[in-house]
């Protein structure tokens, strides 16, 4: 990364056994560093990027095996949380803003628990909510799932809907962010940093719009104890659709949570 600070850098950084792809824009704005859905590629976010603008600094990149990332041996997420930790010493960004989706938001989430020095903001997009599929039924019901999806897999890659994983990892991958979601209840009660949901309606594949409701509902007690969680907004599309369709709200929400940042910091 040799050019100058406001020419955008795309490349691959090394974590661990593997090699993510990388994308900074490097501008001279507020850094956002946008953490993906659970087999989703950085793609997702350009819709979002392309509507805040060239006034902040946008940071994207893919987890192992998703999009342009090589494949690796842990797709765990603590190993997520090192490909984070990398990211961040690689373009070296201090103290973001975090924009996770889904998989991404629970990331986010744990961040800012873990190391609430480094992180200025979260937003949440339909994610990081205290709810999951636990137990031995419920991992058997994500195992069985992605049995029937594995012939479909190969097909959706290429757009961005899968990763370069076979479907059992990609069960395993289902299985252990359920269990994280589950029991992250203390992880946002903990939360001291502005942090802002955009939270979709609908079903969502492998749930029902009654049962994306109850995982949504899930916040509401928190949201009640802990004044730094707000619902920025609730928009109609589903969980799948909320960045291609509502991206200008996402985008809102970035903009209200580095605000609310800014004026704690004065």
């Amino acid at each position: 990364m040799t050019s100058s600070i406001t020419s955008p850098w795309t490349g691959m950084v090394s974590v661990d056994d593997t090699a993510l792809s990388v994308t900074d824009t490097r501008g001279l704005g507020r850094p956002v560093v946008y953490l993906n859905g659970s087999y989703a590629s950085q793609r997702s976010w350009r819709r979002v990027i392309a509507e805040l603008g060239s006034g902040w600094r946008h940071v994207t990149y893919d987890e192992r095996a998703r999009g342009r990332s090589k494949r690796s041996a842990d797709y765990s997420f603590e190993g997520c949380v090192r490909d984070l930790d990398a990211v961040l010493r690689a373009t070296k960004v201090d103290r973001p803003l975090l924009v996770g989706w889904s998989y991404g938001a629970a990331l986010a989430a744990h961040w800012a628990d873990r190391y609430p020095d480094r992180v200025t903001g979260v937003v949440s997009v339909d994610g990081a909510v205290p709810w999951g599929y636990t137990g031995e039924e419920g991992r058997e019901t994500i195992r069985r799932l992605w049995r029937r999806m594995r012939l479909f897999l190969p097909l959706v890659r290429p757009f961005g809907m899968s990763a370069s994983m076979s479907a059992a990892q990609h069960a395993e991958v289902n299985i252990e962010i359920n269990e994280v979601c589950a029991a992250l209840e203390p992880v946002l009660d903990r939360l001291a940093c502005p942090v802002r949901y955009v939270l979709a309606t609908g079903a969502n594949l492998g749930g029902g719009a009654e049962e994306m409701e109850q995982m949504r509902a899930s916040l509401d007690p928190v949201l009640g104890r802990n004044p730094h969680l707000r619902v920025s907004t609730k928009v109609a599309s589903n969980h799948t659709q909320i960045l291609r369709k509502d991206f200008q709200a996402v985008a809102a929400a970035v903009r209200e949570t580095a605000a609310v940042s800014a004026r704690e910091e004065r």
